[in-house]
């Protein structure tokens, strides 16, 4: 069957006027096309850049379903991007060897594990460097001659108890059989690859490994074991001697994020928090490689920062996200701030470096991730993945700050419907993100679990508030939700919605909700204990029992440290009376529950427990729980991804467009337009 686009309906609840003839608007089927930059790596003397193409299986024009791939190209120049390996050969962890003469990359072929591969520059074909036999090569790096490559890779397989699943017996011991990945040092210098590499004693579960310039030692994080609340609250970064295996530890006390070591070897840079209570590594840190030392240097400033990169000649350079911006800040080998630049309308996400030529990736509101090249002329875009974006009518897409009850300002970013706001005010949707440790940039904001253009193209104002809890505004701001959920962190939607109301932007009578995760349980609650300000709530992997959520969810200490600040047992009756359940007879929202049957983050009883009690209790409020088979804390496959946005905008436009909560519910399967495939 054809792929269509759903026309533009004249009447007052869509658009006052269509776009122009010559542009149509985005739909769910675009989303599923759209393509973006991965990974970045430049060669150590600047000359190349390599970089991977990330895209879904097109299940809307036939293809068959997957999970995201990665395609490995080159970038000769603005807009001269070319394939460097076949379009199914999906790779990651993409790099140069130290000569600059191999562009490396993890493969899984048909035959072997995933392993170390390379390609030379000049042309060849591509062939495998090094790997371990039975074990999946997770990360790699070389010593800085190119001799050796050092690979992190999975735990040694239990042969033992592969016999015992094959006989059947494959109960599993929760908790008690995790185990630990391992590091091997792989001679790189020879024709063919090493047939023995030698193992190296680590700590813990270590995910990360980066050599030292003088080979001597490297920088590894580790956590004590592979569970995933370890890695948020207990990972720690650790100096390797790679002569005697000596350990020196840096004592930070929270949560790390990107390190990188300078040209000289003397220094790390540290995305690290300031304290185990603080929810985000957003501070920059500078460490003392003989001592372990460490300073922060933007403590305490509204800001956070995302990825930083040293530069040959010993600069640092770092994205630093401010509210819903961004800047490229130059520090001094000191420390000391040379220079922030502002890339206009650009949201840098990430760095590369080579030879002082610094590569981002960086995305606006009219495109997502893209290549670009900064120089002292500014942001030289490199890529251009999606050129069909031009031909889409897109709605105005701003910063938009409004003052809560208590006088907080609160930031966020306010997209307008294609074809602007009628007279009245247009349905709105509130789309809360995650975490809360996350914040919305004002940069590509549309998604399959995202509404942005595509609901702008269908009437819709979309609002992305960076509410209390929320990064890029400073530890002190993200704090702010700590210790009490729901308020003030949850009364700052409201507060979002009364502000657009207000300026003539949102109908009071159609306002929406959309989030997954923490977001998932903003929508629970604005669904059931704030029923009465909206009119459609369309809920994703979210919370709605606080008690049980620490019983059934794999962060505790997480949900302790930087949320709640107290146990369940400590105060039972205050987190019944935060959870969405307690709530559930005020509601009169019509619910869209979607979620991973296989969500290990947040568990799949707590979309099942708010299904329940709203069918119970509230039997004529709309509710309808969809389970995704296999998927976890969002969806990975392709089918899933297109499904979910099909589900979420029918929802809205049969709840929310319309005002009429007492609507039909839509049909049980949504409608899919799909292309036969040739096959």
């Amino acid at each position: 069957m054809k792929m269509l686009r759903p026309a533009l309906l004249a009447s007052a609840l869509t658009l006052p006027f269509t776009p122009a003839l010559a542009q149509d608007v985005m739909t769910p089927e675009d989303v599923a096309r759209v393509e973006s930059t991965g990974t970045v790596a430049v060669s150590q003397d600047g000359t190349r850049i390599a970089y991977t193409r990330v895209h879904y299986p097109d299940v809307t024009r036939g293809e068959e379903d997957g999970t995201g791939r990665q395609q490995l190209l080159v970038a000769d120049g603005p807009m001269q991007s070319r394939a460097f390996l076949p379009e199914d050969m999906s790779v990651s962890g993409v790099d140069f060897t130290p000569d600059g003469s191999m562009i490396t990359f993890l493969y899984t072929s048909e035959d072997d594990d995933r392993a170390l591969w390379g390609i030379p520059v000049n042309g060849g074909s591509h062939r495998k460097i090094a790997g371990v036999d039975d074990a999946q090569v997770r990360s790699y790096a070389f010593s800085p001659d190119g001799s050796q490559a050092y690979l992190l890779v999975s735990a040694a397989p239990d042969e033992g108890r592969d016999d015992e699943r094959g006989d059947g017996f494959d109960s599993v011991v929760y908790e008690e059989e995790q185990r630990l990945n391992r590091v091997f040092v792989a001679s790189t210098a020879g024709a063919e690859v090493d047939a023995a590499p030698r193992a190296i004693t680590v700590p813990g579960y270590v995910d990360s490994f980066e050599v030292a310039p003088n080979g001597q030692w490297a920088v590894i994080t580790s956590a004590p074991t592979p569970l995933i609340d370890d890695a948020y609250t207990a990972k720690r970064a650790h100096i390797l001697s790679l002569v005697d295996g000596s350990l020196m530890t840096v004592e930070t006390p929270g949560k790390i994020g990107d390190i990188e070591i300078s040209p000289d070897g003397r220094q790390l840079s540290m995305i690290a928090a300031v304290d185990e209570n603080d929810p985000a590594p957003t501070t920059l840190h500078l460490v003392d490689t003989d001592t372990g030392a460490f300073r922060a240097l933007n403590a305490d400033a509204p800001e956070a920062a995302i990825d930083a990169e040293w530069m040959a000649d010993g600069r640092l350079a770092v994205v630093v996200h401010v509210g819903v911006q961004s800047v490229l800040r130059i520090y001094s080998d000191e420390g000391d701030v040379l220079r922030n630049v502002d890339p206009g309308a650009l949201i840098l996400t990430s760095l590369g470096q080579g030879g002082n030529r610094l590569t981002v990736e960086a995305n606006s509101p009219a495109h997502p991730n893209e290549l670009f090249l900064y120089t002292s002329a500014g942001f030289e875009r490199w890529t251009d993945h999606n050129p069909w974006l031009a031909n889409i009518a897109m709605g105005d897409q701003r910063a938009y700050t409004y003052t809560a009850r208590d006088g907080q300002e609160i930031e966020g970013v306010l997209i307008e419907p294609v074809g602007g706001i009628a007279a009245g005010g247009v349905p709105l949707i509130l789309d809360v993100h995650g975490g809360p440790e996350a914040h919305e940039s004002n940069g590509w904001v549309t998604n399959y679990s995202g509404p942005g253009q595509v609901a702008a193209g269908q009437g819709y104002a979309v609002f992305l508030p960076n509410y209390r809890g929320s990064t890029g505004y400073g530890t002190a701001f993200s704090k702010q939700h700590q210790g009490n959920y729901t308020d003030p962190e949850f009364v700052d939607l409201v507060d979002a919605k009364y502000a657009l109301v207000e300026a003539g932007i949102a109908d009071a009578d159609r306002v929406g909700v959309t989030g997954g995760s923490y977001g998932g349980y903003a929508t629970g609650w604005s669904s059931t204990y704030y029923s009465e300000e909206f009119a459609a709530g369309v809920m994703f992997v979210g919370i709605s029992n606080q008690i049980s959520k620490v019983g059934t969810g794999d962060i505790p200490m997480e949900m302790y440290l930087v949320h709640a600040r107290q146990w369940p047992w400590e105060n039972w009756q205050h987190f019944l009376e935060v959870s969405p359940i307690y709530y559930v007879d005020r509601a009169d929202t019509p619910l869209l529950i979607m979620h991973g049957d296989s969500d290990p983050r947040v568990s799949p009883t707590q979309s099942l427990e708010l299904y329940r009690n709203i069918r119970i209790r509230r039997p004529d409020t709309p509710v309808r729980l969809v389970y995704y088979p296999g998927e976890g804390h969002g969806n990975a496959r392709a089918a899933s991804r297109y499904d979910y946005n099909l589900r979420m905008m029918e929802w809205f436009d049969t709840y929310l467009k319309t005002g009429n909560r007492d609507a039909t519910m839509p049909a049980a399967r949504p409608s899919l337009n799909i292309e036969e495939s040739d096959d």
